[in-house]
């Protein structure tokens, strides 16, 4: 086990917390060996692995989203360049549909949030009598429900 690295080196090198580590280790994302003393060791490989898990998560991917990408690779090896871009490819349609609705917050924050609460001066045009309860709980309109033409 020359080659592999203890999670505290793990930690220092990916700047994710030991405690990230084990979860990452219980939900299936990376995997160790143990040592005659029941300690972990990671394979270097771990590395690339946390940075993807790293990078999809600052774009707003869950760890559930990453690990079926994980699960998906041929024996469980490392993503290589390949890999990372199908997983980015796939990722895409996911990311774009965020971007809209962030888009969509940016835009119409100012003006109402959309969520029938009837306390901002422009929810009596949106939302009058909160009709948009009928479509569900939370801020309908940003939800893409469409608004009502204001008479």
């Amino acid at each position: 086990m020359d080659d592999h690295l203890t999670i505290g080196e793990v930690a220092a090198r990916t700047g994710v917390a030991t405690s990230a580590l084990r979860y990452y280790e219980s939900i299936g994302l990376i995997s160790s060996e143990r040592t005659s003393g029941n300690q972990r060791r990671y394979a270097r490989s771990t590395l690339r692995t946390v940075s993807v898990v790293k990078a999809a998560q600052n774009v707003g991917l869950s760890l559930e989203e990453v690990r079926e990408s994980l699960v998906s690779l041929p024996g469980g090896r490392t993503p290589n360049a390949s890999d990372w871009s199908r997983m980015a490819r796939g990722w895409r349609s996911q990311l774009e549909a965020r971007i809209a609705a962030l888009e969509a917050l940016r835009d119409e924050l100012g003006e109402c949030i959309g969520c029938g609460c009837l306390s901002l001066r422009t929810c009596a045009l949106f939302n009058p009598s909160d009709r948009a309860a009928a479509s569900g709980p939370g801020a309908r309109y940003l939800s893409g429900d469409p608004r009502p033409v204001a008479k």
